[in-house]
């Protein structure tokens, strides 16, 4: 027995789409959405200063990425020092190479990336 066809999700369905957040610019380009998890680890014997110096620069070039369109939403768990967030790149060696790679706290980061894609259900999704 054949699935049912669900309704604005096609076989194949491209999974790039224009993406525009609420306080962010408006894309005219499209970009695919990644969830990506971050863990920073300062190695030990990291100097604070280097840390602080990193940190300054990191909130400053986050909020580059986020005015050019690449970081969409940022959350930390409770309690925890990662973060959680969706990115947006062409692809995902863009999203390596010149947005993630891009952090100054990078070399001390651990990434795990979930490429996304529109869910059919998704409330929020535009017709």
């Amino acid at each position: 027995m054949a699935a049912a066809p669900v309704p604005g999700h096609d076989e194949g369905m491209e999974t790039r789409h224009p993406v525009a957040w609420p306080g962010g610019p408006e894309r005219s380009e499209v970009m695919r959405e990644f969830l990506v998890e971050i863990t920073t680890t300062v190695p030990e014997g990291t100097a604070k200063d280097e840390v602080d110096r990193r940190r300054a620069a990191e909130a400053v070039r986050s909020h580059e990425l986020a005015a050019a369109g690449h970081l969409g939403r940022l959350w930390r768990p409770v309690g925890e020092r990662r973060s959680i967030g969706i990115w947006l790149a062409d692809d995902e060696d863009q999203l390596h190479e010149k947005v993630l790679g891009t952090l100054p706290l990078a070399p001390w980061m651990t990434f795990a990336v979930t490429p996304l894609e529109p869910h059919p259900n998704d409330p929020g999704r535009a017709e």
